[in-house]
Parts: structure tokens; sequence; C-alpha cells
């Protein structure tokens, strides 16, 4: 067996680098062959370059679902992957809620880069909104199931030679994103809701560090020079929990979130 396996995941919170990395050991015990390459693109100075791949590669791809969809500000970096008829793994991470037409829109990305994509999975990670929606998820449980779906993943495809197109939930066109509701029942827009930085900062600026898209002003933490996709990264790694958001909004759909979609959800594997 001459596969080499890759790994490729954005991770603001570490969620989604914790599943495909299960799924990523589990495989190349199977396999008996070493992880080769693990390439983190969350920050964006790993998102310069586009990635080639070739028909000697395993990739496992993981992101995380925003508001149903495949986060859009990836989607150019994303489609200019080149699969050069790669095997792939498609993963997303959606924080309890729903993972909506997000796996089916990355399975669709990857086909379009020349991938033969052989397995999916949605897996749920802690909710980037929120400390008690899916706390403490992928768990146990979620990794064994990871686990496992490595080990399906290996007798259907590797051991077995079955290299059938696989379906996926999803609908096609793809819904338009999850928009919340305010008090008065009308959808709003958050996306322009940013983090505010309380009296506890000590301008360690590890914030400036961890964001993904590179906007909080290295040399005033509470500035940002560019958007904020709602990741939690600056506010779930402070270490003195001084980042935090206020807008009525954002903190009511946080809530509702909280309560609507406590019940367990598990994940859902396609092979």
């Amino acid at each position: 067996m001459n596969q080499k396996i890759k790994i490729l995941y954005f991770s603001a919170t570490g969620t989604t680098e914790k599943i495909v990395s299960g799924i990523a050991d589990k495989l190349s015990e199977n396999m008996a062959v070493k992880v080769s390459d693990i390439i983190d693109f969350t920050l964006p100075s790993n998102r310069s370059e586009p990635l080639l791949f070739s028909e000697s590669d395993v990739v496992i791809i993981g992101v995380p679902v925003y508001a149903g969809r495949v986060p859009n500000v990836l989607l150019n970096y994303l489609k200019a992957i080149k699969g050069n008829g790669a095997f792939a793994i498609a993963v997303v991470v959606y924080g309890n809620r729903n993972y909506d037409d997000a796996l089916v829109e990355l399975k669709d990305i990857l086909e379009s880069g020349k991938f033969k994509v052989i397995a999916g999975g949605a897996f749920i990670g802690e909710h980037s909104f929120s400390e008690t929606l899916a706390k403490n998820r992928p768990d146990e449980k979620d990794m064994t199931i990871a686990s496992d779906f490595a080990d399906e993943i290996y007798e259907k495809v590797f051991n077995q030679k079955i290299f059938k197109p696989i379906i996926v939930k999803g609908n096609s066109p793809y819904r338009n994103y999850y928009r919340p509701i305010n008090k008065d029942g009308i959808p709003v827009d958050i996306r322009r809701v940013k983090p505010k930085t309380n009296g506890n900062c000590t301008g360690c600026k590890l914030c400036v560090k961890v964001c993904p898209m590179g906007s909080i002003d290295s040399d005033d933490t509470s500035r940002l020079n560019g958007i904020c996709i709602k990741c939690g990264a600056c506010i779930k790694k402070c270490p003195v929990q001084a980042k935090y958001y206020d807008d009525e909004d954002y903190l009511r759909h946080k809530k509702e979130l909280e309560i609507e979609f406590k019940e367990r959800k598990e994940p859902e594997l396609f092979i």
C-alpha cells in the first residue's frame, strides 16, 4: 500500500482538529502508514498558497459549520485546492444545531477540485458561541465513533477496494445561510457584531495570534481591523476572560440555541 495520509483542517477552537486527527490516527494504524502531512489552515498565513495533491494521497479534510454551510470566508481557498485524483474524507463539525447543507457543499467543492470523495461525516463540537451547548464535545463517545468510522473506511475502501461515489445528506441548490430572528420574529444579521474587551485584559496578545481572520489589532487588542466570524477563538482561548459579546441580538440567539438544541445529537456518517 503506497498511499500517504494527509490531514487538512480549519479549527479555531480545536474541535474540528480533534475529530480529523482521530480519524487520521486510526486510519494510519489500519493502513500501517504514518500521517505524512498536517495542514492547519486556520490562520490567514496558512491560506496564502493553493494546495496540490496526487493520486497516492488520502486527505482527511475538516471544516466547521457556520450558519448551516461551509464558512464563506473559506470558499475561495477550498476551491483552489487541486485533488488530482486523491481520495478525500469530508468532515464537517457543528455545534449541535444542524449541519444543514455544509457536508454536501464540502463534498461538491472537493469533487470539483478532482478529489474522489470516499466518505463523509458530520460530527458535533462545542458551539463556538457557547460554553454549555455541546459542552466539551467531541467527547469520548464521539472519538470512539470517529475511530470506528476510520475502521469502516479502511474495510470498505482500502481492504475491499470498493470506490463507489458517496451520497450525503443535503440540498441542491443549497439553502441560504441560517439567520437568527429578533424578539419580533424578524431575521437579523449578526455578521457585523464584534467582540468587546473588558478590564481583565493583560495585553498578552494571544487573541491577536489566534484570530483566523487576522483582524485583532496588535497594538490595541480592543480594536478590530477586519471582520469577525464569531469563531470563538479569542473568547475561549483568553486566559483571563477579557473578550465578550454584548450585542442584544447575538446574545438572544445564543440563549435560544442553548435552550432549543440542548438535546444531544450524534454524528452522521456516509461511506
